[in-house]
């Protein structure tokens, strides 16, 4: 079993940053999912249990940076740009089976899931 507990998040304006970070109690595959009011959940961004590879969204591609201390077992969302369009809850995601440098984009492909801190984003 793995626990996932998760932090940052709040309310920004348009063109600020946040940071979340999501620590786990074991070393796992990770992603970033998000889902806005009304709308399906998502997939923001994944990086690999080694930390060696990660895949972004389209939307995020250029703006967010996942990245992980595994000597923390700690992921990190760096949310820059932010717009409007990005307000949502963000959920971290965890999986303990898979190769070391696999990334998973799914959310099927996840056993594990944070509380989800809210993200707003204002004009």
């Amino acid at each position: 079993q793995v626990q996932l507990v998760e932090s940052g998040g709040g309310l920004v304006q348009a063109g600020g940053s946040l940071r979340l970070s999501c620590a786990a109690s074991g070393r796992t595959s990770m992603g970033w999912f998000r889902q806005a009011p009304g709308k399906e959940r998502e997939f923001v961004a994944a990086i690999s249990r080694s930390g060696g590879s990660t895949y972004y969204a389209g939307s995020v591609k250029g703006r967010f940076t996942i990245s992980r201390d595994n000597a923390k077992n700690t992921m990190y969302l760096q949310m820059n740009s932010l717009q409007p369009e990005d307000t949502a809850v963000y959920y971290c995601a965890a999986r303990t089976t898979g190769q070391a440098i696999g990334v998973y984009r799914m959310a099927h492909e996840y056993d594990y899931w944070g509380q989800g801190p809210q993200v707003t984003v204002s004009s």
